[in-house]
């Protein structure tokens, strides 16, 4: 039904504008169409001189009433350094786009059609040609420029204190896996992914480094005023980490892992007192299409201190118990010489004294 009136009011207009061209055909051929051409022209050159005043005064009045409101404080330092580089290439822009507009419609009243004046034909001149190539070239160069160093500055190396937690796209949600004390994620394989049997990212229980990950789904923590590297890939389809607060965005490519690193400068709960908004989160969402759950793939980022974080994550299993369960203390082996009781893990259907 929706579909249908969309269709329908698309057509109405469509009639609407062919009646209104046709009415205007006709009232030509009666005034003469010299004169109505002429009075078109005088008509047009005041609308559009309006339309300029009141399209400046419409810009200044959305840049007013929505500045610093569609996504607030940058949350991370790498936040502040591209917040500097859109505002720089704002300013740039916004220069030109007041000289241009300007210019073309004032042009468009000051010489419309008169019989007092004669039309100047000014084909051609190269220095003028040279000044609009060569000036956009270089303000052009200077924005990319700044573009390039921001954008290696958040793929290159982290810092070796930065903490690391692997982000994982799915249709439609993320998974989260963070290195135990060894700070080491262990390694996967795509085969062995099996949720059936615990083992959501196809993690190699074999490898020693795998024992103490730790994995969970939506909800990723990190540390404030600590360096972080997200190590980001995807099982099914091509995802985006767009992380907005940050102003952090990364392809997750299936097969093909790609990184990069930011350090969160503000709490969870400080932005919640700096936007007045008890219910604030920061949101972790797919900024590139990839079905029909897209809009939904939504997860949660808490940044909390270092003693917040590492309480939160002590009450975390890491993933090899769950998948493989120590067993019960009636079958624990007693060690003969000391009497202590060992607890055996079972990986892979095998018991290991």
């Amino acid at each position: 039904m929706q579909t249908f009136f969309i269709v329908a009011i698309l057509t109405l207009g469509f009639l609407i504008t062919f009646q209104i061209a046709k009415a205007s055909e006709y009232v030509a051929v009666l005034r003469g169409e010299e004169k109505a051409r002429k009075q078109a022209n005088k008509i047009n050159g005041f609308m559009l001189l309006a339309f300029l005043i009141v399209g400046l005064i419409g810009v200044y009045y959305c840049n007013e009433e929505l500045k610093g409101k569609i996504l607030g404080t940058p949350a991370s330092d790498h936040g502040v350094l591209i917040d500097r580089m859109l505002y720089i290439t704002l300013a740039i822009t916004f220069i030109v786009f007041i000289i241009t507009q300007i210019c073309l419609f004032w042009f468009a009243y000051k010489y419309q059609e008169s019989d007092k004046r004669k039309p100047y034909y000014y084909p051609h001149n190269n220095k003028l040609e040279v000044i609009w190539t060569v000036v956009p070239a270089i303000a052009l160069t200077v924005l990319v420029g700044f573009g390039l160093f921001y954008w290696f500055k958040i793929t290159g190396d982290a810092p070796k204190d930065a903490m690391v937690v692997e982000v994982t796209g799915k249709q439609f949600g993320w998974e989260f896996r963070y290195p135990g004390k060894d700070g080491v994620l262990g390694k996967k394989y795509y085969k062995n992914i099996d949720p059936a049997k615990n083992n959501p990212l196809g993690q190699l229980w074999d490898d020693e480094a795998n024992h103490d990950d730790v994995w969970l789904e939506q909800e990723m923590h990190l540390v404030v005023n600590k360096p972080v590297k997200l190590v980001i890939g995807a099982k099914d389809v091509i995802h985006d980490v767009g992380l907005p607060h940050f102003r952090m965005k990364m392809d997750a490519v299936p097969g093909t892992p790609t990184t990069m690193w930011f350090t969160p400068k503000i709490t969870t709960k400080e932005m919640r007192d700096k936007t007045g908004n008890p219910n604030f989160v920061y949101e972790i969402a797919c900024d590139q299409m990839c079905g029909k759950g897209h809009t939904g793939m939504r997860g949660v980022v808490v940044v909390e201190t270092q003693e917040e974080f590492d309480a939160w994550l002590a009450g975390k299993k890491p993933q090899y118990l769950v998948a493989n369960p120590v067993s019960t203390p009636d079958t624990n082996k007693k060690d003969s010489t000391t009497g202590n009781t060992t607890v055996r893990p079972v990986a892979n259907g095998i018991t290991k004294n």
